[in-house]
């Protein structure tokens, strides 16, 4: 992991934030019939071993995703906290961003230096 960066923007000019993703309710690339609400196609099984066998592939992937977008998220707030950066970002401003509490965003900012002092987050095989 490379060490913190200054911002290359003009001091107190906002960057836009990121549009929040749509909810993933169908698999990428499926054919869309437009009449009903799909969920990877889910509903449509009729063989009560094959759903619960693809729910649960699909329950482990989305939180083993999740895992790892949170640790992303904790290297992010260590290096905007990182006291070397001339333009560094308290736990309130961090908190705010994110949509954290104060207390959250400190602890997230904690994960992440540890995470960083360890080599931060790899691909899992």
């Amino acid at each position: 992991m490379s060490e913190p960066q200054p911002a290359d923007r003009p001091r107190g000019e906002q960057t836009p934030r990121p549009k929040r993703p749509a909810p993933l309710l169908f698999e990428p690339g499926a054919p869309d019939d437009g009449d009903r609400d799909r969920f990877f196609d889910l509903e449509s099984m009729d063989d009560p071993l094959q759903l619960l066998d693809r729910a649960t592939e699909l329950a482990l992937a989305f939180r083993s995703a999740a895992d790892r977008a949170t640790a992303f998220q904790a290297m992010a707030a260590a290096q905007l906290a990182d006291p070397r950066r001339f333009d560094r970002l308290g736990p309130d401003a961090i908190a705010e961003r994110a949509g954290w509490t104060e207390d959250y965003a400190k602890k997230m900012v904690e994960y992440g230096q540890d995470l960083i002092r360890n080599g931060g987050v790899t691909p899992e095989a």
